[in-house]
């Protein structure tokens, strides 16, 4: 996938110059450019331009790095369990630029220390009522915030849902219009709709490939539902996710179902809660998955943390384990 990367961000490099290939990058003035109103969540928001932005997890941060925003934010709160996936992301130099600012869960006194403006996360994965860090809490502290869209679907009375794919795009285009960056946003989903596109032409015809997205658990194991990134990968990639039929996220499940879907292959999702290679070893030795073909042929997928959630390296994920399922023959 480097090269693709590589030419990718060429193709970006050109349109963070105004000058290369017509990007509109709004001027600074004493008075900045004038604020934008956009969708989120089903309700209207009015944004100044954000100059102490605040990114959570992989997700946000990297949908913030891939538009060439590094410069204009204030930090990023990065749980450690992220460590690893952080490593290996193609965006470690941005890492490294941006200060971290916790290694926790997203927290309100952390934000407000920080003296941000602006808070990108996702409903209940970082905002959250139970820990105090709500929308609603930060505006009246002054703080905007936006929430990823695919979070949308169980947040507040009237959820707003929105395919994976397409909450992504939407949210790389509304921050575009957030920073006025929107000919880098434009740039970006063309190229992440072309390659998805690309990926379904490709698909095999036939029964697809039955496959099983495991994030971690031994007595219930975590997985991915039809509303999250995952499935839309599996599905572009030409396989079929087998708890897609669950109208969820990310959801625990029993085990029962998981064997009776009888996967084919096992995507495990790598990130530091555990090694990669002792949740496929369990997977391995587990009685009741000893039946299914997975364990059988041993097919056992990895996805990185970062391509797993909603960002711009699902493409990536997809295309990955596309070349995966056809090199068994799937």
């Amino acid at each position: 996938m480097t090269h693709r990367r590589a030419a990718v961000a060429a193709a970006l490099t050109c349109c963070l110059l105004a000058t290369a290939c017509g990007a509109t990058v709004a001027p600074r003035t004493d008075r900045g450019p004038e604020p934008v109103t956009v969708d989120n969540c089903g309700q209207r928001i009015t944004y100044p331009l954000p100059e102490r932005a605040v990114a959570y997890d992989m997700s946000s941060t990297e949908k913030m790095f891939a538009l060439g925003l590094a410069d204009r934010m204030r930090g990023i709160v990065m749980p450690s369990t992220a460590d690893p996936a952080v490593e290996r992301s193609p965006y470690l130099d941005d890492y490294r630029s941006v200060e971290t600012l916790s290694t926790d869960v997203l927290g309100l006194e952390t934000v407000v220390a920080a003296g941000a403006d602006w808070v990108l996360a996702g409903w209940n994965s970082g905002f959250s009522e139970d820990r105090g860090i709500t929308p609603a809490k930060l505006a009246e502290l002054g703080i905007k915030s936006f929430q990823h869209t695919e979070s949308c679907f169980n947040y507040g009375a009237n959820p707003v849902r929105v395919p994976p794919l397409e909450a992504l795009y939407t949210d790389l285009e509304q921050l575009g219009r957030i920073f006025h960056v929107e000919d880098r946003a434009a740039a970006l989903v063309a190229d992440l709709r072309q390659r998805a596109e690309a990926l379904r032409a490709a698909r095999p015809a036939g029964e697809p490939a039955r496959v099983f997205i495991y994030d971690s658990g031994t007595t219930e194991p975590f997985t991915s539902g039809r509303q999250a990134s995952p499935d839309a990968i599996v599905s572009l990639a030409g396989g079929r996710n087998v708890m897609g039929h669950l109208d969820e996220r990310w959801t625990t499940v029993g085990w029962e179902p998981v064997v009776a879907a009888q996967p084919e292959v096992i995507t495990v999702v790598d990130y530091g809660d555990q090694p990669v290679e002792d949740k496929i070893a369990f997977l391995k030795s587990f009685p009741p998955l000893a039946s299914t073909p997975a364990v059988r042929h041993d097919r056992f997928h990895v996805m990185d943390y970062g391509e797993a959630v909603s960002g711009p390296r699902n493409i990536d994920a997809a295309e990955d384990l596309a070349a995966y399922l056809r090199s068994i023959g799937r």
